[in-house]
């Protein structure tokens, strides 16, 4: 099994890398709305969409979603001026929405469920939530600022990934250590309050350095730090999201797309959280 995930890490890593690297912007839209179409396949899975054909309708459909962003919002409109266009920026805040809402339907779990996990169209319509705005997020971060440093967004990506990645080693490394109290035993028993802690003390190490590193002015560092830290903290919710539904779906993985490593989702629930909001506060209070 370790010699499956370090093989596949090994392939997809520096194929990701050099698509978020050198792809222009609309290479870049086409290659994350595949990607999402490959979660949608997953998700519909988790929704209980068991015949092959119906998934991949779902896929389908996603990935129509994106390529109908891609035409309706061309790449030298996504921003305009500083601002991001309108209707990307809603789409982002109905994500901030919804990531609120699956922070009380994991606290509630399983109280309530049944008001959705017996309805497949409830259950698909989480996913719309959850796909798009990674889709829009991701392509937000990536144009930004592209005609005066076209790797400027690739900075903001990375960004979010390492205080991401920060947090899931920290949480590891300290739950294994000192893990006592459940996070959410209801739905991922394996995680715990001190673990999120630790994850959340890597991840801001990481924070306040990037800011002096870029020189932020000191009277901004603070919401730096409160932005990264509520990207991490959702990071942790996204987890926990697909989690919560894989339990409901009885399986394990979201797929077996990865050796080693399970499917997609598996691999990026909790950047489907992070990215949406990182994107949508950086918006409202960075981007100017």
């Amino acid at each position: 099994m370790l010699k499956q995930r370090i093989i596949t890490a090994l392939i997809l890593a520096p194929i990701a890398l050099g698509c978020i690297l050198f792809l222009p912007v609309l290479g870049f839209e086409l290659f994350i709305a595949g990607v999402i179409g490959l979660g949608a396949y997953e998700w519909a899975n988790m929704s209980g969409i068991l015949p092959r054909p119906r998934k991949a309708m779902y896929a389908l459909f996603i990935m129509l979603c994106c390529v109908f962003l891609i035409f309706w919002v061309p790449t030298e409109v996504i921003w305009y001026q500083g601002a991001l266009n309108q209707f990307y920026t809603y789409i982002l805040g109905v994500a901030a929405v919804w990531w609120f809402v699956s922070l009380l339907m994991i606290i509630a779990y399983p109280r309530f469920s049944i008001v959705w996990r017996n309805s497949k169209a409830i259950r698909c319509l989480f996913g719309v939530l959850t796909l798009i705005p990674t889709f829009v997020a991701l392509v937000s971060l990536r144009s930004h600022m592209y005609d005066i440093d076209p790797f400027y967004g690739v900075s903001l990506i990375f960004y979010v990934l390492g205080i991401v990645w920060a947090a899931d080693i920290g949480a590891f490394f300290v739950g294994v250590k000192f893990g006592r109290h459940k996070l959410r035993p209801n739905v991922s028993p394996g995680k715990t309050l001190e673990g999120l802690a630790g994850g959340i003390g890597a991840s801001t190490a990481i924070i306040a350095f990037a800011a002096l590193h870029y020189q932020v002015d000191p009277g901004r560092i603070w919401m730096h730090i409160l932005i990264g830290g509520l990207t991490v903290g959702v990071s942790a919710l996204g987890d926990l999201n697909e989690s919560m539904f894989k339990r409901c779906a009885g399986i394990k993985d979201s797929g077996r797309i990865l050796p080693g490593h399970g499917g997609i989702l598996d691999r990026i629930d909790s950047l489907t959280a992070a990215f949406p909001v990182f994107t949508y506060c950086y918006v409202l209070w960075m981007a100017g």
